[in-house]
């Protein structure tokens, strides 16, 4: 049964991550810019998701497009898959495989423009809280909805401390992200919420420490942490759905 979830999932999450490379090129805009609505020859785009490339001239070839489908699908089936490896038939694993292309696609804009876009960070923490009071009321669920909401609150508040402490190494599109990356490490349990938050430090101050090691970077170099908020919160996902 396990095995059949993590093939469909897998399935699932390559078909949702050929979506995300059209949403990722619009969103990909500097603050203050509006999102792009043509593709790099002038061609208008029909519609948020779609593959890399121009349907008319096939533009997308260079990269300016956004990123390659393949990538973008590749590790969002991995992800589905391996969410669903570890949470099997629980309910919340329906809420997962609905937000794991939108936490992907959050990295891969925030990895281009160091930008976490409003119009997907806040609608993301709605239906995460919502989707997961659904989950809470069929059996079997695997947490807790107010756990999951104080999680929100509290991951939120602690990354809104770090900002006002020192804003040029915290964006408040971060802030923003950890609402609902709260709500569904909460769900869990409040160590797999710190375990998940701390992933996330570790990875982003890994690649840091290596950036500046290779001399790629400095120690005040900028760099986006949703990423590393992303990765972070998976392996608090996998830890949870694996001990519960």
């Amino acid at each position: 049964m396990r095995l059949t979830l993590v093939v469909l999932a897998a399935v699932y999450g390559t078909a949702a991550g050929l979506l995300v490379p059209r949403a990722a090129y619009r969103l990909a805009v500097e603050a203050g810019t509006p999102w792009r609505a043509h593709c790099p020859a002038g061609h208008r785009l029909p519609g948020w998701l779609g593959p890399a490339r121009c349907g008319e001239c096939g533009s997308g070839r260079d990269g300016l497009y956004g990123p390659g489908a393949a990538p973008a699908a590749a590790v969002t089936a991995a992800a589905c898959a391996l969410v669903a490896a570890a949470v099997g038939g629980r309910p919340e694993l329906g809420v997962w495989l609905l937000l794991v292309p939108c936490a992907v696609l959050l990295a891969v804009v925030d990895r281009r423009v160091h930008r976490l876009p409003d119009v997907v960070t806040l609608p993301l923490a709605a239906c995460s809280a919502v989707l997961l009071g659904v989950a809470a009321l069929l059996p079997g669920a695997g947490g807790s909805w107010v756990r999951a909401l104080l999680g929100g609150a509290a991951l939120g508040g602690a990354y809104l401390v770090l900002f006002l402490v020192n804003p040029r190494g915290m964006g408040f599109g971060d802030v923003k992200l950890a609402i609902p990356l709260g709500v569904a490490l909460g769900w869990y349990g409040w160590g797999v919420l710190l375990g998940g938050a701390f992933a996330g430090f570790l990875f982003g101050a890994v690649y840091g420490m290596s950036l500046v090691l290779a001399r790629r970077a400095s120690r005040k170099t900028a760099m986006p942490f949703g990423p590393f908020m992303v990765a972070g919160a998976l392996v608090g996902l996998l830890a949870g759905g694996l001990t519960v």
